[in-house]
């Protein structure tokens, strides 16, 4: 009787998995066409990525008590390194800021092609807003990120010797910041904050990052005109797509909006594909892991970065988290991936670019390829550019 019952176990496990394989492959992302810019775009660089781990402590400044967790007399920043393979440098670098409750490798298909690209790309594990936070994530010690930031940006330029995990040296002239949601948020403070910004940073990509609060003031006051690029999703539970992410054309000089038409929050991450394909909206996930740290009705983060003088000011008119009672059916991640990607990558090479031709090119499929091979992809440039009134 055991006998058949382990049997058929094993049959129905079998079927099971050969279901989801065939279901897999017949719900695969629609490729752009092979021989348009976005293929080539999105096919692996001329280098090999590789990681490193590597621990980067600042015993400068200190970790705030959290919950139960008493607080450090320093902030420890577990680190991973990408970098490409006998590349030989000099290479840009590129600062990874993850999402709250979320971890550095949640987006490890951008960071490795990055690399693959000749980019080297730090991504840290937050102190406290990573899903490992001692008592648990905070969302207001984003406050402190931009710090660290700067902190990390020195560790890597002072590596030496075998210290240092790659080849040849960092062009220290192209530095420049990504980050997911939360990440996205201190990518902007790091880019803009009169008193926090980083000014060795020559471009930055929010990715859904929240921006509602960060008035034009806020993007005007310290004269910063570097490119900056918000990467959104249409169908976006969590950080809405209307008064986050349609905004930054209007506030940013210098910035642009690539907006991915029917993506949704968690869309973003390495798990949405192929895992959450076949769901009519994946972010009930990004918004039950966020419910659970921050209080929907008083909604009370980010509250020691507001201020007046700083362009930074909640509306108190503002929709509260994931209140929408019927969200949105959300798109293929794979395709939100590649589009993700592609403009990513674009974006960067239009301003690190080794040459004058990568830099064109890159801006052209930016501004331009990436819509004519994707139906999901609208790009708007800012309403103002340094220099042009």
């Amino acid at each position: 009787m055991l006998k058949k019952l382990s049997f058929g176990l094993l049959v129905t496990t079998l079927v099971l998995v050969v279901v989801i394989v065939i279901g897999v492959q017949f719900t695969a992302p629609q490729q752009p066409a092979r021989d348009s810019p976005s293929a080539k775009w999105l096919a692996e660089g001329p280098y090999q990525p590789q990681q490193a781990e590597m621990l980067f402590v600042d015993s400068s400044r200190a970790t705030d008590a959290n919950g139960e967790f008493a607080g450090a007399p320093h902030r420890s920043l577990p680190s991973a390194i990408w970098y490409p393979k006998n590349a030989g440098g000099p290479y840009p670098l590129i600062l990874y800021s993850h999402g709250f409750r979320s971890s550095r490798d949640e987006t490890k298909y951008l960071l490795a092609q990055l690399a693959s690209h000749g980019y080297v790309v730090l991504a840290a594990n937050y102190p406290l807003t990573s899903g490992a936070a001692p008592g648990g994530a905070n969302a207001n010690d984003v406050s402190n990120q931009p710090e660290d930031i700067t902190f990390l940006i020195d560790s890597v330029l002072a590596l030496s010797d075998s210290d240092k995990p790659f080849e040849g040296e960092i062009d220290s002239n192209r530095i420049g910041l990504m980050g997911l949601s939360l990440g996205g948020l201190t990518t902007s403070l790091t880019s803009y904050h009169p008193r926090l910004r980083e000014p060795r940073v020559k471009a930055a990509v929010s990715i859904a990052g929240p921006s509602e609060f960060l008035s034009k003031k806020f993007y005007d006051q310290s004269g910063v005109t570097i490119p900056f690029l918000m990467i959104a999703a249409s169908a976006d539970r969590l950080i809405l797509h209307n008064s986050n992410a349609a905004v930054i054309p209007k506030r940013v000089t210098n910035g642009s909006l690539l907006t991915i038409v029917g993506g949704n929050h968690i869309g973003f991450v390495n798990m949405a594909e192929p895992v959450l394909r076949f769901f009519h909206n994946s972010d009930f996930i990004a918004c039950a892991a966020v419910l659970a740290s921050v209080d929907p009705e008083t909604d009370e983060v980010f509250t020691d970065l507001l201020s007046e003088a700083d362009g930074i000011v909640a509306d108190p008119n503002a929709p509260k988290l994931c209140a929408e009672p019927k969200p949105p059916a959300s798109g293929h991640p794979g395709r939100q991936h590649m589009i993700t990607q592609i403009g990513m990558l674009s974006f960067f090479e239009s301003v690190f670019g080794n040459s004058l031709e990568t830099r064109s090119e890159g801006k052209a499929v930016l501004q331009r390829h990436l819509a004519e091979d994707f139906d999901e992809a609208n790009f708007q440039l800012a309403d103002r550019v340094a220099g042009v009134k």
